[in-house]
């Protein structure tokens, strides 16, 4: 191998890699007693140097479990995650507060009024992750100014309190805490499921300029694919702990290749194609409650209107019809859109093949 084949290499080479993730935890009522549920279950993910990825699902698919247990707060119980080289996933005690104090992977939280403490200034606030490794005031100072610098504030908002800004302020503010100590990963958990259309906007754009400023790897994980269309470069789907597609967000909007991904689209009212789904199509009429699937079947059978047999049991991702650069998890990738004029069967049975 040449100097030029390894360097390539490295180039290449992902910025995160998560390999057969699995987080289980116990049911909030049952804390102690028998019995888990999975919160993620066998996910495999890359993230890449620079670039914006999507990160969408609906409640309790697994997105922000994906996130906190990238940064530390939740421990797998099985598979890896390495970052630039570095296991992540067995970290325990002074090794993990030691990474979380490089600060190369940081996570900016839902609600920043929340997650920002009340009784901080902003320069507090955005300035708390470096006091703990031990900056200097004169740096920390510097440090603050250029991160709210970075997210459009005013150095006048040095002295402001959280409560006296609006949304989209708080929602700089965090960014620019997430920022400060200048990571190489961002997580940012619904950025902008807080805020009007306009602040929306501004926050997106914001993003896509500290990618490009920064170099920086952003995760945006949200509930809806039309929040991601015009700056995510890829998106993951997540449904039930699994992923369930990924590829470029363009292919993904244009024609998804699961089921789910379809039903996310066709309940966005921003998205709009061409051959643009209706929800009542992707559906079983039977939903969740009158379909009842084995352990080990695909994760969406019970609500999919196409599933069959061959959904008694979980698909692997796989690359999706008519291209090479998406994948899905899904035994009927390539037939369910020739179904969609198909009488769904009758709630409770199961449809043949």
């Amino acid at each position: 191998m040449t100097a030029a084949d390894t360097a390539a290499d490295t180039v290449a080479a992902p910025l995160l890699s998560v390999r057969d993730l699995t987080v289980t935890y116990a049911p909030p009522r049952r804390r102690g007693s028998l019995g888990t549920g999975a919160a993620l279950s066998g996910v495999d993910l890359e993230i890449h140097a620079g670039e914006i990825v999507g990160v969408v699902g609906e409640t309790g698919s697994g997105k922000t479990t994906l996130a906190r247990a990238t940064v530390g707060l939740v421990q797998p119980a099985a598979g890896s995650i390495d970052f630039a080289g570095a296991e992540l996933g067995g970290l325990r005690g002074r090794e993990l507060r030691d990474f979380r104090r490089t600060g190369q992977v940081q996570l900016a939280f839902q609600d920043p009024l929340r997650s920002l403490d009340g009784d901080l200034t902003v320069a507090q606030v955005v300035g708390e992750p470096l006091e703990i490794v031990g900056t200097d005031r004169a740096e920390r100072r510097r440090r603050v100014d250029e991160a709210l610098a970075l997210v459009g504030l005013e150095p006048t908002f040095r002295d402001r309190y959280p409560r006296q800004l609006s949304g989209g302020q708080r929602q700089r503010v965090s960014l620019a805490r997430a920022i400060v100590t200048r990571p190489r990963l961002l997580f940012c958990d619904e950025p902008v499921s807080a805020l009007d259309v306009s602040n929306r906007n501004l926050v997106l754009r914001l993003l896509d300029r500290l990618r490009e400023e920064l170099g920086l790897a952003v995760v945006i994980i949200a509930h809806d694919l039309s929040s991601l269309a015009g700056i995510a470069d890829r998106v993951a789907v997540f449904y039930r702990g699994r992923l369930v597609e990924q590829g470029p967000i363009s292919e993904v909007l244009e024609r998804p290749a699961h089921p789910y991904t379809a039903l996310l689209a066709a309940s966005a009212p921003s998205v709009q194609h061409e051959d643009r789904l209706r929800p009542e199509q992707l559906r079983h009429p039977a939903g969740d409650v009158a379909r009842e699937w084995p352990p080990g079947a695909c994760v969406f059978a019970a609500r999919c209107a196409f599933a069959h047999d061959a959904c008694h049991e979980q698909p692997a991702l796989a690359p999706a019809p008519d291209t090479a650069r998406r994948t899905a998890a899904c035994h009927v990738a390539d037939t369910w859109r020739a179904r969609l004029t198909t009488t769904t069967t009758a709630p409770g049975k199961v449809p043949s093949t």
